[in-house]
């Protein structure tokens, strides 16, 4: 913010994050436009709106740290309005299927690509690994497409988004495992730091649950009477209060989304659960906007075209594959064929956070 070399501070401006925000922002309303007067998911319009811009198109923004730094809001206030949204007695419905369906799934997904890798001659861990980010889905995209068709509170919607945020809080327990599969630390090692995670995400939901009992309520009565006039205090301090506990939580070694959900389900237990929705509603579509379309600039479409065989085979196979473990898993469950196959189709894609997954296994030399 402030100049070194000058005696006096003097503000910064940074000309190239502008400039790319305003190219993003106007070509995800122009391809949101574009698909909704074609009867389409505006999500498919952000994406590809994001590719035509991005390095793999047209080149219009070549450097994309600052974009996909700013865009990660989008993901964050996804999930807090999501949080807002979400009933704690559902919930309880389909918690099993959550918790334990998701869990199954994951288990499923390590045990089929293991005995795959060591048919073709790989290393059991590297398939282990394999299995492990091809069972993650896509929490933003799927809660973005439940919204659009309003469909956040039906039985499929619910068991898709108790599984989703499992998945989020099992990403935790994965990275974990990673130094154990890539055999930089022991298994006795691997199953101290993933019991370590448990004991602080109990920690973190049980400070969590005792603060939605007795400070969330009145803290947001408080703010109601201040903005009584205008509520730009009320939105703020709302958006404040779901960056400080996704910051919290991100900083305790568990995830951003997991933070700014674990908001909105604490203010969702009070009566001022849809004054705040209506209030960060339109801060969360622009952020997710955002987000959607700097997604849309990791596709490179010479790549795509180059390799459009093997990849089409690849996206075939795992859509195939996820549709058919998860309606296994939610038939096991005792939910209808119907419910199990909306389930499983929603389910069967890959989520961002196996870039990251990826990533790391990368860097302990698991993956090449």
């Amino acid at each position: 913010m402030s100049n070194r070399k000058s005696k006096y501070p003097v503000l910064q401006v940074d000309l190239r994050l502008i400039s790319d925000l305003v190219v993003v922002i106007v070509s995800a309303a122009i391809g949101g436009i574009i698909f909704s007067c074609l009867g389409q998911p505006v999500i498919v319009g952000y994406l590809l709106a994001g590719s035509l811009i991005g390095p793999g198109g047209l080149k219009f923004i070549s450097e994309m740290v600052q974009v996909e730094t700013v865009a990660q809001f989008g993901v964050v206030f996804l999930l807090f309005a999501l949080g807002l949204e979400f009933s704690l007695a559902k919930l309880k419905v389909v918690g099993p299927v959550a918790i334990f369906g998701g869990l199954l799934q994951i288990v499923i997904f390590m045990c089929l690509c293991g005995i795959i890798a060591v048919l073709c001659g790989a290393n059991l861990s590297e398939g282990v690994f394999v299995g492990s980010f091809l069972s993650m889905s896509s929490t933003a995209i799927v809660v973005k497409f439940l919204v659009e068709r309003s469909s956040t509170n039906s039985l499929h919607g619910q068991v898709t988004i108790g599984t989703l945020i499992f998945q989020d809080c099992a990403v935790g327990l994965l990275f974990a495992l990673l130094p154990v599969l890539g055999g930089s630390s022991g298994l006795l090692h691997g199953m101290v730091s993933m019991g370590k995670l448990i004991l602080v995400l109990s920690i973190y939901l049980t400070v969590a649950s005792l603060l939605s009992w007795s400070f969330v309520p009145r803290f947001l009565k408080l703010m109601m009477q201040i903005s009584s006039q205008t509520n730009e205090l009320y939105q703020l301090a709302a958006v404040a209060f779901c960056l400080l506990s996704a910051w919290c939580s991100d900083k305790m070694g568990l995830s951003l989304e997991l933070g700014s959900f674990v908001a909105g389900v604490m203010i969702s237990t009070t009566d001022f659960a849809q004054h705040t929705l209506d209030q960060v509603e339109p801060i969360r579509n622009l952020f997710a906007a955002l987000f959607l379309s700097g997604i849309g600039m990791l596709i490179h479409v010479h790549f795509l075209w180059n390799h459009v065989d093997i990849l089409l085979a690849s996206v075939i196979l795992v859509i195939v594959v996820k549709t058919a473990v998860v309606c296994v898993v939610a038939k096991a469950f005792g939910y209808s064929v119907r419910t199990s196959f909306h389930v499983g189709v929603l389910l069967a894609q890959i989520g961002e956070f196996a870039f990251v997954l990826l990533s790391r296994a990368s860097n302990l030399h698991l993956v090449e």
